[in-house]
C-alpha cells in the first residue's frame, strides 16, 4: 500500500506542476551576445540530471517507447512501463536526461509548457492507442537530430504516426525547439479518446510557428499562435487535420468568413494564472507599449480592487515582439525569479502580513513571503497567486546556444533545482560528459546532505523564520558566485580552445572538472548560508 500511495503522489506532484511551466525565448538578433536563448521552469518531479551518452546500434533494432520518465521515485537508470517500440537509429548523440530532457552535444535545446485544451479532445492513458509522451518524443528528438527543423520534423512525425499521449492530466503541450540559429514554437493537441493508428488518421493536431530572429516570446501554459499562413512554410507548419478537426467539431466554419485563430479556436477561454504572466513578460521586456499598464502598485490592498483587475484577451499579447532592449542569460534568470514583486499580484505585499505598530503605523511582518504555503494562505485568509518562481518549482533551467564557437562550449545549459527564488544557476558546457554527482541525487522520501537539491530546499525552509531580512543573506551568498560563474565560464572557454587542438580529451576533462569546481561552490554556499540562517533567526531569538 506505500508503494501505491507513494507512486500516485509522484504521479499527482508531476500532473500539478506540468501546468505551472513557464518558458521563454529569445532570437539570436534579440540578445546582447548574439545567442539564442531557451528556458524552462517548474520542469517536472525528477530534477536529477545525468549525461546519457551516443551509441550505436545493430541494424533492425527497436527503442522502447517508455510512460513515466517524470517519475523521480525511480532508480536513475529507468524509466517506467514500455508501452511499444519504434525503429532504433544506427547512432544516437549524447544529450542530457531529467524529467523534461532539455538540450543535447550539438545545442539542439528543448523547453516544454503544458496547455489547456478544449475537453473534447482530452484523453488519458488507456483511453485509446497513443502511446508517444512529449518527454518521451524530446528523448528520441535529442538522440537523433542537430537542429531545431528536424526535431520539428520528428517529433510531428512520431506524434502523428504513434499518437499524442498527454502525462501531465489529459492537457496538452507546447515545445520551444531551439539550435544556435533559429526558434520554432510547436503547439500539440490531442485528438480525444479512441484513437487508434490503424485508423489511419494523425494521432494529433499541430502547429508550429517560428520566432523571428530579433523577437521575444513567452508560453505561460497556454496556447500563442493565431493565424497560421501555410504559404509561408518557412514560418509556419501545421499537421493535415489541423482546421478539420475543429470544422468537424463544429467550433470552426469556413462559410463563416472568420479567420482561423488556432489559439481561439483550440484553447478554452483563458485564466488569470497564464494572463497575469502575459502581461509580465510584455511589462519587463517591452514595457512602453504593453497593452496594460496600471497594475503595478506599492498599495498592499490593491490586489483586493477588482477594479483593477482585468481578465483580458489573449489577442491583446502578440505571438512575440521585438523587446525594448537586447536581452541576456540574466535577464532571463531574473524573470525566472519573478514573483510580481510591485504589482497586485505580490504576494509578498499582501495586506495580510500587515499589522498596526507601536505608533499606529503599518508595519510588515518579517515573515512576509511571496510563496505563503496552503495553511498560510487559509490562515491569513489571502488568496492564491501563479507567479513565475515557485517554492516547489523542482527544477528548470537557461540555455544559452552560441554559433560562432565549437558546439561543446558553445552551448551552455544553466540549472537550478528547487526555486529558481532561493537556487543559484549550475553552468554545464554541452562537451561535458559527466554531471556532477549531487545535481544527480535527490530523494523526496529521504534527505540527503550529498543532494544539491536538498541543499537549496533546507534554505529555501529556513528562509520562512524571518523572509524579509533572510532574503538579503540569499542574495549577498549567491550573487557573487553567480556572477564568479559567468566570469569564469570566458576564462574556461580560452583554456579550452587552446586546449582542444593539442589534445581533445584533456579539454572535454577541462568541462568536467570545471561543473564539478562549480558544483562544490554551491554545495559549500548554500552548507553556509544554512548555518548563517539557523543561527540569525532561530526561533530561540524570536520569542
Amino acid at each position: 500500500m506505500k508503494i501505491v500511495n507513494i507512486t500516485f503522489l509522484i504521479l499527482f506532484i508531476v500532473a500539478f506542476q506540468s501546468k505551472a511551466c513557464t518558458v521563454i525565448v529569445a532570437g539570436k538578433k534579440a540578445t546582447v551576445d548574439g545567442s539564442v536563448l531557451n528556458s524552462h521552469t517548474d520542469a517536472g518531479a525528477d530534477c536529477r540530471i545525468r549525461v546519457v551518452a551516443g551509441q550505436k546500434y545493430p541494424a533492425g533494432s527497436m527503442a522502447p517507447v517508455y510512460y513515466g520518465i517524470q517519475r523521480v521515485d525511480l532508480p536513475l537508470e529507468e524509466n517506467g512501463e514500455i508501452l511499444g517500440y519504434i525503429p532504433q537509429m544506427e547512432q544516437t548523440y549524447t544529450y542530457f536526461q531529467s524529467a523534461y530532457s532539455h538540450i543535447n552535444e550539438y545545442q539542439l535545446c528543448i523547453g516544454e509548457s503544458t496547455l489547456s485544451q478544449r475537453p473534447e479532445l482530452q484523453v488519458d492513458k488507456g483511453e485509446g492507442k497513443q502511446i508517444m509522451t512529449v518527454e518521451q518524443a524530446m528523448i528520441f528528438a535529442l538522440q537523433r537530430c542537430k537542429t531545431a527543423d528536424e526535431a520539428l520534423e520528428l517529433i510531428t512525425s512520431l506524434m502523428e504516426k504513434y499518437g499524442f499521449l498527454p502525462s501531465c492530466g489529459p492537457e496538452s503541450e507546447c515545445l520551444t525547439l531551439a539550435d544556435p540559429e533559429k526558434i520554432w514554437v510547436l503547439e500539440l493537441f490531442s485528438v480525444g479518446k479512441n484513437w487508434t493508428p490503424e485508423s489511419g488518421k494523425p494521432g494529433v493536431i499541430w502547429a508550429a510557428q517560428r520566432v523571428p530572429d530579433d523577437h521575444i516570446a513567452i508560453i505561460p501554459n497556454w496556447s500563442i499562435i493565431k493565424e497560421i499562413d501555410l504559404s509561408r512554410p518557412e514560418q509556419f507548419k501545421a499537421s493535415a487535420n489541423y482546421q478539420q478537426i475543429a470544422i468537424e467539431n463544429g467550433w470552426y466554419s469556413p462559410e463563416s468568413g472568420k479567420p482561423f485563430v488556432w489559439q481561439e479556436i483550440y484553447a478554452p477561454i483563458p485564466r488569470e494564472w497564464a494572463t497575469n504572466r502575459f502581461w509580465l513578460f510584455a511589462t519587463t521586456f517591452a514595457p512602453s507599449s504593453a497593452p496594460i499598464t496600471d497594475r503595478k502598485t506599492e498599495n498592499p490592498f490593491d490586489n483586493l480592487n477588482q477594479y483593477i483587475q482585468y481578465v483580458e484577451p489573449l489577442n491583446l499579447y502578440p505571438f512575440s515582439f521585438k523587446p525594448e532592449h537586447l536581452v541576456s542569460v540574466q535577464d532571463f534568470m531574473n524573470f525566472q525569479r519573478s514573483t510580481f514583486t510591485g504589482t497586485i499580484y505580490d504576494k509578498e505585499n499582501d495586506a495580510a502580513w500587515y499589522y498596526s505598530g507601536k505608533n499606529g503605523e503599518w508595519v510588515k511582518s518579517k515573515l512576509a513571503t511571496p510563496f505563503p504555503s496552503s495553511e498560510t494562505q487559509k490562515l491569513l485568509k489571502t488568496t492564491r497567486r501563479r507567479a513565475v518562481a515557485r517554492a516547489d518549482g523542482e527544477y528548470g533551467m537557461v540555455a544559452q546556444l552560441r554559433s560562432n564557437m565549437p558546439r561543446e562550449i558553445g552551448g551552455i545549459y544553466w540549472v537550478f533545482q528547487d526555486n529558481a527564488y532561493t537556487s543559484p544557476y549550475l553552468p554545464l558546457f554541452t562537451g561535458v560528459s559527466r554531471i556532477p554527482e549531487v545535481y544527480s541525487i535527490y530523494d523526496p522520501q529521504q534527505y540527503s546532505d550529498n543532494s544539491a537539491r536538498w541543499a537549496i530546499d533546507f534554505v529555501d525552509n529556513l528562509l520562512y523564520l524571518n523572509w524579509q531580512d533572510g532574503k538579503k543573506d540569499l542574495e549577498a551568498a549567491r550573487k557573487p558566485l553567480e556572477d564568479d560563474f559567468f566570469k569564469q565560464n570566458t576564462e574556461i572557454e580560452k583554456q579550452y580552445l587552446e586546449l582542444q587542438k593539442k589534445n581533445p580529451k584533456k579539454a572535454r576533462e577541462l568541462l568536467n572538472t570545471y561543473a564539478q569546481e562549480c558544483a562544490d561552490r554551491i554545495m559549500h554556499t548554500y552548507t553556509q548560508l544554512r548555518n548563517t540562517l539557523i543561527t540569525k533567526y532561530t526561533n530561540n531569538k524570536m520569542r
